[in-house]
């Protein structure tokens, strides 16, 4: 017999001994119980219930989730903000000049398309436009500085005179004597001007070396604010001659289906900046007048360069052009006396009251539809990120922002002259929808 003959009956037995269940030993001595499948043995098994998802979900309150879900959203979108911001301070020194030549070509930039209609080649257009607003800014400037420098030493003696009187208020007026003999009884040492300049004097002699810093910083500010202006010009002039080019090579960066509505989006922004910019050329323009036509009324020394400077200030709305107008006020009040420095610091606020209420809503309302208080917190954000230049540059970028995120969202501002109605539809409403409405 072979061996397949003598191995088969073992191989079978071995493997019946392999499969048979190893049956427990029953307490009872009960024969007859059934012996547990492997199947039955597993059900037996106690089974951990293990809560999903959406169950632990349901045990955190719904106020807690909404509440959970916003905040590290808005965490988020507060990393990217300060990111940005930081930057774009750091980059301040190219980003300025850029951000400037912005708003100059926005309002450049319809007289070098006016050039090109008459027949000039776009590369002439652009070179008169911008060499006509650079010689134009140096022949203000040129007028300013003959004015001052002309009527300076009139205008230092005057400064000595009205120092003297002041300094002669201050340690004979009533309000000395009041001071001196009433019921505060200050030191008659903290009200002589003399004591004063000594100490002013003393404080300048020991911080020599601190005035020479500061002098050496700004040295250094005067040259970057040359190779800014120099930035400023070469940006201005590429940004007229094909600035319709480089903005569609910036869409590239973008994906291929949302480039006409980004670009939809940023032709309406690019309307309600150059109307802005164009509105405040002529708000600045009204207040530098009025406040020129008073000064010269009064006789204030330099008041052409000082209508310049409410003209610079008047680019910050509300509170640009009233700073600037103090200036007028102090030089009144050094030069002529204090009557003519009260009619002064009336007509610069009957200036500012005519801007405020005519001129600010019928233009700059027209122009961009911004809320006076969105225009008041825009400044002062801008002041506290960028000083002088972000308040400068707060209420534009505001205006464009505006005009882009609603041209992008789908949204329209109504027609001017109509009442807002309380929502603005951001889509069309089905035929369905509307019936079931009415």
């Amino acid at each position: 017999m072979g061996s397949s003959a003598r191995n088969g009956p073992r191989v079978s037995a071995r493997r019946t001994r392999r499969t048979l269940p190893v049956l427990p030993a029953d307490p009872a001595g009960n024969d007859q119980s059934v012996p547990p499948t492997p199947q039955s043995a597993r059900q037996a098994e106690p089974v951990m219930a293990r809560p999903n998802a959406h169950e632990q979900d349901a045990t955190v309150p719904r106020g807690l989730q909404i509440a959970a879900g916003w905040s590290w959203r808005v965490i988020l979108v507060i990393i990217l903000l300060s990111g940005i911001i930081w930057l774009a301070r750091y980059l301040s020194e190219v980003l300025i000049p850029v951000a400037v030549a912005i708003l100059l070509t926005a309002l450049m930039l319809p007289l070098a398309d006016r050039l090109k209609k008459w027949g000039l080649p776009r590369a002439a257009a652009t070179a008169i436009t911008v060499i006509g607003a650079v010689a134009s800014i140096i022949g203000v400037l040129i007028v300013i500085g003959g004015q001052i420098a002309g009527q300076g030493p009139e205008l230092s003696a005057n400064v000595v005179s009205g120092f003297n009187k002041l300094s002669d208020w201050l340690n004979n007026g009533p309000l000395t004597e009041w001071l001196r003999n009433g019921p505060l009884h200050v030191n008659a040492a903290w009200l002589d001007s003399s004591t004063w300049v000594g100490r002013i004097t003393d404080f300048l002699r020991e911080s020599g070396s601190t005035i020479a810093t500061y002098a050496a910083e700004f040295g250094a500010q005067v040259g970057h604010f040359l190779a800014g202006l120099a930035l400023a010009l070469f940006a201005l002039f590429y940004f007229i001659y094909d600035g319709r080019g480089i903005f569609t090579f910036l869409l590239k960066f973008l994906p291929r289906h949302s480039r006409d509505r980004a670009d939809q989006a940023a032709l309406s922004g690019w309307r309600s900046l150059s109307s802005y910019v164009r509105a405040t050329i002529l708000v600045a323009l009204f207040d530098s007048i009025g406040v020129l036509i008073v000064a010269l009324i009064l006789g204030v020394p330099v008041a052409p360069a000082l209508a310049a400077l409410v003209f610079l200030g008047a680019f910050v709305p509300i509170v640009g052009a009233l700073v600037s107008g103090f200036v007028a006020v102090l030089v009144a009040l050094v030069a002529l006396g204090w009557v003519q420095a009260l009619i002064m610091l009336g007509g610069v606020i009957l200036v500012m009251q005519v801007e405020g209420h005519v001129l600010q809503p019928f233009l700059l309302g027209r122009a961009v539809k911004l809320h006076p208080l969105a225009v008041l917190l825009s400044i002062a954000i801008g002041i506290i990120v960028g000083g002088i230049v972000g308040a400068l540059l707060a209420v534009p970028l505001l205006a464009f922002t505006k005009s882009f995120v609603l041209s992008l969202a789908g949204g329209a501002e109504p027609p001017l002259g109509k009442a807002f109605p309380l929502a603005l539809p951001l889509h069309r409403r089905s035929p369905k929808a509307a019936e079931a409405q009415h």
